[in-house]
């Protein structure tokens, strides 16, 4: 095959590949609603916003993973 057929391997950016985050939560503000987090995964250092509307449940994601430029 000549080299003009053929197409370089595609290489993932190392902060773009897939993982289970670690969030750590960087502040908490009570609302009507619940409590909002601002968590950041320990790892890549991609952000989200999550709520916990009860003490007792696990936080939601309410926001899309957002990547501090």
């Amino acid at each position: 095959m000549a080299e003009l057929d053929t197409r370089p391997v595609p290489v993932a950016h190392p902060r773009k590949q897939r993982h289970e985050h670690a969030w750590l939560t960087e502040s908490r503000h009570p609302t009507s609603e619940g409590v909002l987090l601002y968590v950041r995964c320990a790892s890549c250092g991609i952000r989200r916003v999550d709520l916990q509307a009860h003490p007792q449940a696990p936080p939601g994601a309410l926001s899309h993973e957002i990547e501090r430029t």
